[in-house]
């Protein structure tokens, strides 16, 4: 059975992987305050969501033709091994920023020159770290079509910056499905689910009305 945006995230609230707190927000290690968190990582420890993940992210992979599946470091890297192992596909995994000793390499595994490199990521939020690691794909001569993720918070400013990259994004589930899910299992009330739409609509100016940088 195919895995819906719903289906994942009524799965990725069912295992605590996103917790929805509007009167309550968490603090981002930006020090931005926020009404909901997402650790993906929680999915992992749950083996039948996990194989419906990987066949959705094995299927859209397939359909963009990559010879190279990259994993972005390091919540991204398992789902990409994953993916990668299904397809017969060489492995890369890709980190933000180059390692600061050794060989100083940021894109570990075989050389990317020459690839179609599809990315793998658990999460987007503003899209940095994702592009980051496109673009170092796209340093050592491979050609990055999209970033496949689990989940986005659709924020404007992630999309805006793929756009700018002219790289496509794919996602399994989403905000709208979150939101929508959340506010039928009765998590949050019509309030809560109005904050939740004021915060992504902007994030900065949310935080600083509930104390946040």
């Amino acid at each position: 059975m195919s895995l819906s945006a719903r289906d994942l995230a009524g799965c990725l609230l069912d295992v605590g992987a996103v917790k929805l707190q509007p009167l309550d927000p968490f603090t981002w290690a930006s020090g931005l305050k926020s009404p909901i968190y997402c650790d993906n990582r929680q999915l992992m420890g749950f083996p039948q969501v996990r194989d419906q993940i990987v066949e959705a992210l094995v299927a859209q992979s397939s359909a963009l033709e990559p010879t190279l599946i990259a994993g972005a470091a390091t919540a991204g890297v398992p789902w990409a091994a994953m993916v990668a192992d299904r397809l017969k596909l060489p492995l890369a995994y890709v980190r933000p920023t180059p390692k600061n000793h050794g060989m100083g390499r940021q894109v570990e595994g075989p050389l990317a020159k020459g690839h179609r490199a599809v990315l793998i990521e658990d999460l987007i939020s503003t899209g940095m770290s994702s592009l980051r690691c496109a673009e170092a794909l796209r340093a050592e001569g491979a050609e990055v079509p999209a970033v496949l993720a689990l989940f986005s918070y659709g924020l404007p400013q992630a999309e805006a910056a793929f756009a700018v990259a002219r790289i496509a994004i794919a996602v399994l589930s989403s905000f709208e499905s979150l939101s929508q899910e959340a506010e039928t299992r009765g998590i949050v009330d019509i309030a809560g689910s109005e904050a939740l739409k004021n915060w992504r609509a902007d994030t900065v100016a949310w935080s600083r009305a509930h104390g946040g940088a």
